[in-house]
């Protein structure tokens, strides 16, 4: 132990950024950490509701592992605990998509590609977080211990990936992992104020993952600062080819776009439209280069094939359940399985194409602004525990592939957190976590 330089007292207010480095060191074992975390979970989330599986047990004995671990063994998320959204398969722990279908404490026996090599790289994988169910519906109390706001408990925490940024937004874990159909990710991520990245579809493996929509679902992670956010994206190797596409962005002399997109008019409330003027005005106050951008008008359809494209694939995704329990599955799932909102096959192929379209055209448009700055979220997390949310803002990008970052730091009138969006080219996950980043010290930087 380094006396000279004494760690923190609460370890659980650390970021993955600032604890590793102790981690790394032995200046903390990673008991002493995790124990830390367990206290802040057992004091905090029987109000928050974050956690679907937790096992204090198992936790402690694989920190024993770790610490037990010689410094030239250690990976490079030694000891670092992780949320894990409970959609993704965990060798060692149950994985029940929040459906009375799977309720269940049998572990699976396999870790997804992305579970293993968290833990090839060191990480403490700490539990399964909430979601609510099969991440494919927008109900929010499928149960009645469903996730609270880290800041309202009478606030929605938004979803799917509910428990993972409510857990992070309330300091019982640095990261968390999620997943984005729809704005699963950016979604819940800017309704709890915190930090939060889809990654470009397929630079992460989805494999072990339960399935929803293949050409949306996307794996992405939530933290509390950008430097997590982009630990965990190294790591995971979310590279970019070109090394222009990691330097570093000053926002002074920043060619920056606002892209209100095509569904503005009808969807942007109050909070937004409060935070979307003050982060202009602070962006300009920075000396960056501001404009408005104004999408080609093929973007406009792209909601519409989203729903087309996330409905007809449901199909196939919930079909066996539905064969198998459907009186035990949600109405909305059983809906996607008999198809009832008339999506033809037809209507589907012309989607598919539709959709492929502008995405190398989104491409060239992103690779001329050092970043494009979107509304993340109609307005402030709805009251009420019952409905997680409007995506209207978020689909465009998921099915478009483009990386999306939740960028905190703003507020609504009633103190709430209103994220906004920074999106990239495709493969350009590093390059659009460098700009996120440095917009969102701008933002953090003032009151709102």
């Amino acid at each position: 132990m380094d006396l000279t330089n004494p760690p923190p007292t609460d370890l659980w207010q650390q970021t993955a950024t600032q604890i590793l480095p102790l981690l790394l060191t032995s200046q903390i074992t990673v008991e002493t950490y995790a124990k830390s975390l367990l206290s802040r979970i057992n004091t905090r989330n029987p109000q928050i509701k974050a956690w679907i599986h937790l096992d204090e047990t198992q936790i402690l004995a694989r920190a024993r592992e770790l610490d037990a671990l010689p410094p030239s063994q250690r990976g490079p998320l030694h000891g670092l605990a992780i949320g894990i959204k409970d959609i993704i398969l965990t060798a060692d722990m149950p994985t029940q998509y929040n459906s009375p279908i799977h309720y269940t404490t049998s572990a699976s026996g396999i870790d997804a590609p992305v579970v293993r090599a968290l833990r090839a790289s060191g990480a403490l994988i700490l539990g399964k977080t909430s979601t609510t169910e099969f991440a494919a519906t927008t109900k929010g109390n499928v149960n009645q211990n469903f996730t609270r706001n880290a800041h309202a408990a009478d606030r929605t925490p938004g979803g799917s990936s509910s428990g993972s940024a409510a857990a992070v937004a309330d300091f019982q874990v640095p990261v968390a992992f999620g997943t984005q159909t729809g704005g699963s990710v950016v979604r819940p991520a800017s309704f709890n104020g915190i930090w939060g990245v889809k990654w470009t579809w397929g630079a992460v493996s989805t494999m072990g993952v339960g399935m929803y929509s293949v050409t949306n679902d996307t794996l992405g992670v939530l933290g509390r600062c950008a430097e997590d956010l982009e630990l965990v994206s190294r790591v995971l190797r979310v590279q970019a080819d070109d090394v222009a596409d990691s330097k570093e962005v000053n926002i002074e002399g920043a060619r920056i776009a606002f892209c209100r997109t095509h569904v503005w008019g009808e969807k942007a409330g109050e909070g937004l439209r409060r935070v979307w003027g003050r982060a202009r005005a602070l962006l300009e106050a920075g000396r960056a280069r501001v404009e408005e951008l104004e999408l080609p008008e093929e973007f406009a359809n792209m909601s519409k094939w989203h729903a087309a494209v996330q409905s007809g694939e449901a199909r196939n995704s919930f079909l066996g359940v539905y064969l198998a329990d459907k009186e035990r599955l949600d109405a909305s799932l059983c809906a996607h399985v008999e198809n009832a909102t008339n999506v033809s096959r037809k209507a589907l192929l012309e989607a598919y194409d539709g959709c492929a379209r502008p995405r190398p055209v989104w491409d060239r448009i992103a690779s001329e602004y050092d970043a494009v700055l979107t509304p993340g979220v109609p307005d402030e997390a709805p009251l009420g525990l019952d409905w997680t949310g409007d995506a209207a803002f978020n689909t465009m990008w998921s099915i478009l592939h483009a990386p999306t970052v939740n960028v905190p730091g703003l507020k609504g009138k009633n103190g709430m957190p209103v994220g906004l969006t920074v999106v990239g080219a495709r493969y350009t996950d590093m390059r659009t976590l460098n700009a996120a980043r440095h917009i969102g010290k701008i933002f953090e930087s003032q009151t709102s």
